[in-house]
């Protein structure tokens, strides 16, 4: 039965096109970065990255070679595109984007999260056996068709995206409209809609729209009957993040999975004409395929299960920020806060005070007056100074923050030396002091 389902062929129209669309996505986000100044404020600027615990080694390329580094990532998105060693190419644009995901914390996005895993997706699908470079160079691998799970894949992980995203936003400041409206605050300097988006109403028609959008367009997608709105409802909503809150390709990248829910045959008629139609229902059961159902299987139940891992941490994933990468937690919360920092040093008998400046940049400051793993980096980064010059400190940190508008409160232990704390990788900081 399950054979049947994922190993059913059909029209392979909507893969075909969804990969000259994501690789010219892939093109224009690597390349976006270098002429928009992104990667000069985040990666070649700063002395160093904030990277994903544990992976503290990963750092930018020295001097200018960031920017060969996501020029080489735009070539890779042009071979993707247009089919060229369209294994490799997709295969070393996952590697790198990865790379530069897992490199940096102070431009972090879920969008990010889910290009890298778009990425590989699409490493193991059969998207160069039409309209491709290499299946003109090489005629054998030509096909017309593809095995349905090439398009279950997408649609099965963009329903996990979308589900978790809604069901994040079920808690009460988002409810009651306070987190739409400090975001819609920012943006009362937009020309025409400026005050249009300060009306409390909108706020209300955003905020559940935004939960009902999430909660359902995958599935009124999947029934004919209503999938013809869902893509309109699709088109307005994402146009509007687009322009509201400039998400890169991400908006462009989600209307684009709308190929895999309308019938192969429209996509093939709308896109690509001359292609031969494949009109067979034929099931082909490769030889690995318990293998392949197997890593299918694992795969999906990670993602099912790594965005509820903050249920298992003590405290509320909105104060602590333990288990919010990687979950779907899309522009949820407005955080901020202050920081001070102090070192005492032992070796000297001295007590100072740090000059966030002198080692952070602006947006680096921001995440080290608020986040506490960014903190506790923050904290082992001065450690490794100073024991570079022969010296023995604590560090100890006192941060007010303020989420979602409320009153500031403490929140971190103000008595602990962060600098000598281990990190508690699978449990709750308990230096992080409660949110209530």
């Amino acid at each position: 039965m399950i054979n049947s389902f994922l190993f059913k062929r059909i029209d392979n129209a909507p893969l075909i096109v969804f990969r000259i669309i994501f690789g010219a996505l892939c093109f224009l986000e690597t390349v976006g970065a270098i002429f928009t100044g992104w990667i000069k404020r985040t990666l070649i600027t700063p002395e160093f990255t904030f990277s994903f615990i544990g992976l503290e080694w990963l750092q930018p390329l020295p001097g200018n070679g960031m920017y060969f580094y996501y020029a080489f990532m735009g070539l890779l998105g042009l071979c993707i595109m247009v089919g060229y060693k369209y294994r490799w190419s997709t295969l070393a644009f996952t590697v790198l984007w990865a790379s530069t995901y897992f490199m940096q914390k102070a431009s972090y996005n879920n969008h990010y999260y889910l290009l890298m895993l778009l990425s590989g997706l699409m490493a193991i699908q059969p998207a160069n056996t039409y309209l491709s470079v290499d299946a003109k160079q090489n005629p054998n691998i030509k096909q017309i068709s593809m095995p349905y799970w090439c398009s279950f894949v997408f649609i099965l992980q963009m329903f996990i995206v979308y589900t978790y995203g809604a069901i994040a936003k079920i808690y009460p400041d988002w409810l009651n409209t306070s987190v739409m409206e400090l975001l819609m605050k920012s943006k009362a300097h937009f020309i025409l809609v400026g005050d249009l988006l300060q009306q409390k109403w909108l706020h209300y028609f955003l905020t559940y729209g935004g939960i009902a959008f999430d909660g359902f367009i995958i599935p009124l997608l999947l029934i004919k009957q209503t999938r013809k709105w869902a893509f309109f409802a699709s088109i307005f909503f994402h146009l509007f993040n687009s322009f509201i809150f400039h998400v890169g390709i991400f908006p462009y990248l989600s209307l684009a999975f709308a190929l895999f829910f309308f019938e192969p045959k429209t996509i093939r008629n709308i896109f690509l004409k001359r292609k031969p139609l494949y009109e067979g229902s034929e099931v082909i059961i490769p030889k690995h395929q318990k293998i392949g159902s197997f890593i299918f299987a694992l795969y999906f139940v990670i993602q099912l299960v790594l965005p509820l891992r903050h249920h298992a941490i003590k405290d509320n994933v909105l104060w602590t920020e333990e288990g919010h990468r990687m979950s779907w937690r899309m522009m949820l919360r407005t955080k901020g806060g202050h920081a001070t920092y102090t070192i005492k040093n032992h070796t000297l008998n001295t007590t100072e005070k740090v000059n966030l400046k002198t080692y952070l940049s602006p947006k680096q400051i921001r995440l080290a007056s608020s986040k506490p793993d960014v903190i506790w980096q923050f904290s082992q980064r001065l450690k490794n100074i100073y024991k570079a010059k022969g010296q023995d400190i604590s560090v100890y940190a006192n941060i007010f923050v303020s989420v979602n508008g409320k009153p500031t409160k403490r929140l971190i232990n103000p008595d602990v030396d962060l600098a000598n704390e281990p990190w508690p990788y699978f449990k709750h900081s308990d230096w992080i002091l409660p949110s209530k």
